[in-house]
């Protein structure tokens, strides 16, 4: 498209951001998942499985998404913290999204297991990280090594991304976004309130790389760490307390400009 003014830029995304950003996008997004849920550990173990399986057609994910909570009971914080090993295996015994199989999900929930008897939540672990450090890459590193650990399959090590491989790490964004955002729109969650919401990344996919170079804000090619980097900075210079919020404006500039 034509190359914008900054002001008409901004009244675009400002435009889209309205339009997508209330209760009605909830349904058919992953959000969808964690809203099952009244409690706040129930909410982040489902949003954190949803995000792992995150790409891909919607409808499949949301559908597998909740597949994932069924198999947990619909309460996956107390089955996780009170189930054998041998009960993970069973529940994810044919499960499969895409590449991640239930070798994976195994996996992933005994490894989430051990994590949450750590760390008790995963909100104590992104929150005092955080705190700690003050920089939500280093968040992203830490939270991956100490979930996986040297007899982690290196097949479902792909599912977690890695920051410091340069990855995108759009699911984990993703997930960040949901728990850390507060505002009045009735979508996100705004649960980890120790994390200012101007730490945040876009989550980077195919999609709002596409809609941020056709806008002018992104012009990285590689939809790496770096393209989220300079995407998240361009949208800082809109909303510098808040830039995330324009995830729901590349979104919905793509459904709308069928991009």
């Amino acid at each position: 498209m034509a190359k914008l003014s900054k002001t008409k830029l901004k009244e675009l995304l400002d435009t889209f951001e309205a339009r997508y950003n209330n209760p009605s996008f909830i349904e058919n997004d992953p959000i969808s998942i964690p809203y099952l849920f009244s409690s706040q550990n129930d909410r982040e173990v489902a949003a954190f499985l949803v995000s792992i399986i995150a790409w891909g057609n919607r409808k499949m994910i949301v559908r597998n998404g909740r597949q994932m909570v069924e198999r947990l009971d619909m309460s996956p914080y107390n089955f996780l913290m009170n189930a054998s090993e041998a009960e993970l295996q069973r529940v994810a015994a044919g499960f499969v999204h895409r590449t991640c199989n239930e070798v994976d999900f195994s996996v992933i929930l005994v490894q989430l297991q051990r994590f949450l008897k750590q760390h008790s939540t995963l909100g104590n672990f992104f929150e005092s990280h955080y705190l700690q450090t003050k920089d939500l890459r280093v968040t992203l590193s830490d939270f991956r090594s100490t979930l996986l650990n040297a007899d982690t399959p290196e097949r479902t090590t792909r599912h977690i991304s890695s920051i410091d491989k340069g990855s995108a790490c759009k699911r984990l964004c993703m997930m960040l976004r949901w728990m850390v955002r507060s505002d009045n729109r009735g979508v996100d969650f705004g649960l980890w309130q120790k994390i200012p919401m101007s730490a945040l990344y876009i989550p980077l996919d195919i999609h709002s790389a596409r809609q941020g170079r056709d806008l002018g804000l992104l012009e990285r090619k590689q939809n790496d760490w770096r393209a989220v980097e300079e995407l998240t900075a361009s949208l800082r210079e809109f909303d510098p307390a808040d830039p995330v919020r324009y995830d729901f404006a590349l979104f919905g500039y793509g459904v709308d400009t069928n991009k």
